[in-house]
């Protein structure tokens, strides 16, 4: 049985990152690229008319940013995950992407094969963090806290919090569901019981959450 390619949308107001971005996925069997675009008024519209499953997303552009862009396009098509890949590596992108509904944050000096990754990570339905940028994550929970109450650990069976390591690690639903040989629909059910025990209504909640309690590294 033939699986479906993820469909890609390009947005980058400079050729070149655009060129050097085609030149890399046009490479993965799984990837199709249905559309480029160089501003984030014209990444709103390609999304309507294109339907990809993942937009890539420069953070500064002329005219509407990248962040404006993110949030109107998760209004009207939620289920389009986005991807920041963007020069700035400071706090106030990275917060502002991820509150705009950004799924992923990657720097353009990471290597090509961190972004074909990510891009296979969000498209998941799953969160992209690059490792450096964890400290941003950390420097927020120190001063707000994981946004679950202390108590809630009780509440985890012992597989959800097998499933909450391996989401907070990036992994895919499939990915999680060879781990621990259960089905995908199996993973999604622990999922959603996570995020209502917690009371977490972000996957970065739950990477955030997952490193306080030592579930994973920062």
């Amino acid at each position: 049985m033939t699986t479906a390619k993820v469909r890609l949308l390009l947005v980058d107001d400079h050729p070149i990152v655009r060129t050097g971005m085609r030149m890399l996925f046009q490479s993965e069997s799984d990837l199709e690229i249905v559309g480029e675009v160089d501003s984030g008024s014209a990444a709103i519209a390609a999304v309507k008319q294109l339907q990809p499953d993942v937009v890539i997303m420069d953070v500064a552009m002329p005219g509407m940013n990248g962040i404006e862009a993110t949030r109107l396009i998760k209004e009207q098509s939620p289920s389009t995950a986005v991807l920041a890949l963007t020069m700035h590596e400071d706090e106030q992108y990275f917060f502002e992407m991820l509150k705009a509904g950004a799924s992923g944050y990657i720097p353009k000096r990471a290597a090509p094969d961190d972004l074909i990754a990510a891009v296979r990570v969000v498209a998941q339905g799953n969160v992209f963090l690059y490792a450096t940028l964890a400290r941003f994550l950390i420097k927020d929970m120190a001063e707000h806290g994981a946004g679950a109450p202390s108590h809630a650990d009780d509440l985890l069976t012992q597989r959800e919090r097998e499933v909450l390591t391996y989401i907070a690690e990036g992994c895919t639903s499939r990915e999680i569901a060879d781990a621990l040989v259960i089905s995908v629909k199996t993973v999604e059910r622990h999922r959603e019981n996570i995020m209502a025990k917690l009371d977490i209504h972000n996957r970065v909640e739950l990477v955030k959450y997952a490193i306080k309690k030592g579930l994973i590294a920062s």
